[in-house]
């Protein structure tokens, strides 16, 4: 791919394809849910164009897609009487969520929240109470949450508590109790809320250090459940005794650890089994399946290196029970897949992964998987002797030399060797990838996870500039042709290793990163702004430490062609720390380019707007790291 040398405007060039045996944007399936009596499964899908509703009865071959007027569903779930299907919606424009009803045969869609952002419970459970009602939290523009009970035929909702950083993770089955997770990122607790009273309950004070981010209740609200590494290096599913006479409030029992962190867990609604899913190999999973009474668990193999999401599939039906399960390799993008477990076979019900099919606007219908580009995982040594991962992409065509250094967001999340339509299409353009995580990632224990916190955020702008240095120093690139770009926090730490270390990088590619810490926290959305306290700081306690930390404030340095990518209705990183960055590159006369989606917010959810993305920063990276065009 190929666009004529950038000027100093800032204006869009349209890029045309001139290699397509890699697609640029490819379909995916993923939130699998079950219907109640076993027979159907419903699924989100983009295979349409956008992402949308899907549903397969596991008794046909295909799925037949559910008519709902909205441009992009998260996820869905299944009411417990089978008539409704639930939907998180996207709301374009903005980094928030709807919740809507949709008959499971057909009809009008029916509103569920009305706050300005409503999710529903990410508990262990799943997010159905008992008595069949959805346990959602809605946001509204202070960011004050407000925890709920919510009647899907009738829309009555029934208030159980409000206040900042709140979430509602399970109600008893009696209705007495409501487990609630509050706190800031890194640092969450458990409470047990009485719904009479209203009265609140820490369940993990004096732990220690960490954060217990879900949990969920037993059946008989005799024990609270928790994926939790608060006082340990490793989250863990750990019990707490609500019988006794310390009510919760003592020790946590552990359930089940390893070496490795907990990434998922789904208990039945007996709570007498939970499937848990174990993070291993810088980023692999690895299933068991655990009898909670006795303790014994037993292996469950999967598909795929990753699996991002599990439910269970309720027994008496076609299958008579089993694991769904979200599963992705670096050859196969995200699909929904049941799991038996009496015989360890593996169906998939979204797609079978032996074809990776484009999406409709791709200029390739398809990937050839012999062409792919296989992920290895590479090591190096950061500036203070941490030891630093990523995965690496060799370039599949031309001579090689040249590489982009990609950085995810979060920064609690973690590169792992799953379907990238951007680093394949880097790779067979000629450009290789390598793909870090950086400190601050998850998956790698408590330590890992915390080492940038505040002013160890220096330590891991250092980490970006040694995966240069490494790159160069192993010769997997040649001196002057490194590249690095990421997305979101990703973005932030582009832009920081950019003017940190202005001579390393021959180009910079930053996806809605934050310009200046201290005007992300006055702009961006109230919970994400107080929720991010504990990672970065406090605007206004360590307003110089964010200061000195923020790109915007030694923008003089930043020397490298920069292509700048920005959703309009980002409300998560606003664009205006977009646009303080271009307006600062058109000032110094600084090469740039100023890629602005209109209709999209944090995230690129429409394909066409995916692909063009793709085009793009090929066409920028392989002009400015000087790559022969491909045949």
């Amino acid at each position: 791919m190929r666009a004529a040398p950038p000027g100093t405007s800032g204006e869009v060039v349209v890029v045309e394809a001139v290699r397509d045996t890699v697609p640029e944007d490819v379909y995916a399936s993923w939130s699998p849910a079950a219907s109640p009596d076993g027979e159907c499964v419903a699924f989100v899908s983009d295979r349409g164009g956008r992402p949308q509703v899907w549903v397969r009865s596991l008794r046909a071959v295909y799925p037949h897609l559910v008519q709902a007027p909205f441009p992009a569903v998260r996820a869905v779930t299944w009411s417990p009487d089978g008539e409704d299907l639930v939907l998180c919606v996207q709301v374009l424009d903005a980094s928030r969520t709807e919740l809507w009803a949709v008959p499971a045969t057909g009809g009008e869609p029916r509103p569920l929240s009305t706050g300005r952002s409503a999710t529903w419970s990410p508990g262990l459970r799943g997010p159905w109470a008992a008595d069949g009602r959805l346990l959602a939290t809605e946001v509204d523009e202070e960011g004050t949450a407000t925890l709920l009970l919510v009647e899907v035929a009738t829309g009555k909702r029934s208030e159980l508590a409000t206040g900042p950083l709140l979430a509602l993770l399970d109600v008893s089955d009696d209705g007495r109790a409501a487990l609630v997770r509050s706190g800031r990122r890194t640092s969450r607790h458990l409470e047990l809320l009485d719904t009479a009273s209203g009265e609140r309950r820490v369940l993990d004070a004096g732990a220690g250090p960490g954060s217990s981010d879900t949990g969920c209740l037993s059946a008989d609200a005799t024990t609270a459940y928790a994926v939790s590494s608060r006082g340990r290096e490793h989250s863990a599913l750990v019990a707490h005794d609500l019988t006794g006479p310390e009510r919760g409030s003592g020790p946590a029992r552990v359930v089940a650890q390893r070496p490795a962190d907990l990434d998922l867990a789904v208990l039945d609604a007996g709570t007498t089994e939970a499937v848990l899913v174990w993070n291993v190999h810088s980023g692999c999973s690895d299933l068991t399946v655990l009898e909670l009474a006795s303790g014994q668990a037993h292996p469950l193999d999967a598909p795929r290196d990753v699996v991002s999401e599990v439910d269970l599939l309720p027994a008496g039906g076609a299958r008579d029970g089993g694991v769904l399960a979200t599963c992705e390799g670096y050859a196969d993008p995200r699909g929904v897949w049941l799991l038996t477990l009496d015989y360890g076979v593996a169906e998939p019900l979204s797609s079978d992964g032996a074809v990776v099919f484009g999406s409709p606007a791709a200029s390739s219908g398809r990937a050839p998987l012999e062409q792919l580009a296989a992920p290895e995982l590479r090591t190096y040594a950061s500036t203070d002797g941490l030891e630093i991962s990523g995965w690496f992409y060799a370039p599949t065509t031309g001579e090689g030399g040249a590489a982009v250094v990609y950085l995810h967001g979060g920064p609690e999340a973690q590169e792992r060797p799953v379907y990238s339509s951007l680093f394949q299409s880097l790779a067979a353009s000629g450009v290789a990838v390598f793909a870090l995580n950086v400190r601050g990632s998850s998956g790698f224990g408590r330590t890992f996870s915390t080492a940038d916190d505040l002013d160890g955020r220096w330590a891991a702008i250092d980490d970006v500039a040694s995966a240069a240095r490494f790159l160069v120093a192993s010769g997997a690139a040649q001196p002057g042709r490194v590249a690095v770009m990421g997305r979101s926090y990703g973005g932030y730490l582009t832009l920081a290793a950019l003017v940190a270390h202005p001579d390393l990088f021959a180009a910079g590619v930053d996806v809605c990163g934050m310009s200046d810490l201290l005007t992300f926290f006055r702009d961006t959305e109230p919970a994400i702004a107080a929720a991010a306290v504990s990672k970065y700081g406090d605007p206004d306690r360590d307003a110089d430490l964010l200061r000195a930390l923020s790109p915007m404030t030694s923008i003089d340095r930043l020397r490298a062609p920069l292509l700048v990518v920005h959703g309009a209705g980002d409300t998560n990183v606003p664009v205006g720390e977009a646009r303080q960055v271009v307006a600062a590159l058109a000032e110094r006369a600084v090469p740039h380019r100023f890629l602005l989606f209109e209709g999209e917010g944090h995230e690129l959810l429409a394909t066409p707007n995916r692909v063009r993305f793709v085009r793009e920063v090929v066409a920028w990276l392989t002009t400015h790291l000087a790559v022969e065009a491909a045949g």
